[in-house]
């Protein structure tokens, strides 16, 4: 059964290409597709550049969705790591 899920995040720094490049590699790391949305824009979490394309300034509030068999553990370990970008 396909699952779903969505976390909204208040990024404490701009995602610039450290904290992309972050992301992406912990979005590799599970099945799900997982997207990253700032307003009516959205990025996969896969891509580094597609992510930076976003403009998100420190404050912002993005939300982290994914869906899939480990959606739940994915949107979770995708904010966790936006959360913690520097």
């Amino acid at each position: 059964m396909s699952r779903s899920s969505e976390v909204p995040v208040v990024l404490p720094a701009a995602l610039h290409a450290r904290p992309a490049g972050a992301v992406v590699r912990v979005a590799a790391s599970f099945r799900s597709p997982v997207e990253v949305w700032l307003g009516e824009r959205s990025a996969s979490a896969r891509s580094a550049l597609r992510l930076m394309s976003l403009g998100a300034e420190a404050g912002a509030t993005v939300v982290v969705r994914a869906s899939g068999d480990d959606a739940v553990a994915a949107a979770r370990a995708v904010a966790e790591t936006l959360l913690l970008s520097e």
